[in-house]
């Protein structure tokens, strides 16, 4: 599920079919959808498709119980693989668009956690969006930490705006009391180390 948010896709969904000996190889008896805001994680997309997974589940198994369940091969030339999602895909790439890394952002909470480095400390990014202004700074630049939100350069002159943010070890945060604790020069760049 993590990789529809992280990609950016407009909508997820979940398929009740028949399971076989091969990958997701079996006939499929009912699919439902659900679109994905802008803004929503990966834990409210995933809380939704179970609810919706077991009340599709529930009127397949009362459709196959009186014989009117109707199964519909697969296409396997849409089938795709999502790959396991591992921590180290959580370092946020600054060169990518501003909305990539925000897809990452919310796709990646609540684990593996989008994170990226300052001043050599860890700092898990946790709730971040778009913003409009565009950048004229280097990928990784903190343009602002003034306003309640770290906002940082990204790829082809975007801006991404900076939430929420757990630094290593501690609670997570509104940026305000992080700021309040650790400011931060306009100037200063995110590391990957």
């Amino acid at each position: 599920m993590h990789r529809a948010v992280i990609d950016g896709m407009p909508e997820t969904g979940v398929t009740i079919m028949r399971m076989v000996p091969a990958l997701d190889a079996g006939g499929m008896f009912a699919r439902a959808t659900r679109p994905i805001g802008a803004d929503e994680t990966s834990d409210v997309v995933e809380r939704d498709l179970a609810y919706l997974g077991a009340s599709l589940l529930i009127e397949v198994m009362d459709d196959l119980a009186a014989g009117r369940a109707i199964e519909e091969p697969q296409d396997d030339s849409q089938s795709t693989y999502a790959s396991k999602i591992t921590k180290d895909e959580g370092l946020i790439d600054w060169t990518l668009e501003a909305v990539a890394i925000h897809n990452r952002v919310r796709g990646l909470y609540p684990w593996p956690h989008a994170f990226s480095y300052l001043n050599g400390e860890r700092l898990i990014v946790m709730r971040s969006h778009v913003a409009l202004e565009p950048a004229s700074a280097a990928p990784a630049t903190i343009l602002d930490a003034s306003s309640g939100m770290i906002q940082v350069a990204t790829g082809l002159g975007g801006r991404l705006a900076i939430d929420e943010v757990q630094p290593e070890g501690r609670r997570a945060m509104n940026v305000r009391d992080y700021l309040a604790g650790h400011p931060i020069q306009p100037g200063t760049c995110f590391g990957d180390r």
